[in-house]
């Protein structure tokens, strides 16, 4: 059995494939601009001694790393789950 997402039964399915590709395109673009901008304030504040900036800069970089391998993930397990269910 062939279990397969019909992605023809949606009108404008080009369009919404287009439109989430660029979605997931800006959200990777901002987790690296987030990424550089809390590492170089992280390094910036760290050895000037204001901690609570640092502890800020910090925790953005681990968001943003989050993020990105959220979003990587997401797409993985999207072609994970089409895969399996070739096989169901």
């Amino acid at each position: 059995m062939n279990v397969f997402p019909d992605f023809g039964g949606v009108g404008a399915a080009g369009d919404l494939r287009s439109v989430i590709g660029a979605l997931l395109m800006f959200v990777l673009v901002i987790a690296v601009l987030m990424l550089i901008v809390s590492a170089i304030t992280w390094a910036i504040a760290s050895p000037n001694g204001n901690h609570h900036v640092a502890a800020k800069a910090r925790a953005g970089l681990f968001v943003s790393v989050g993020t990105a391998a959220l979003a990587g993930a997401g797409v993985a397990w999207l072609n994970f789950l089409i895969d399996i269910g070739n096989t169901l």
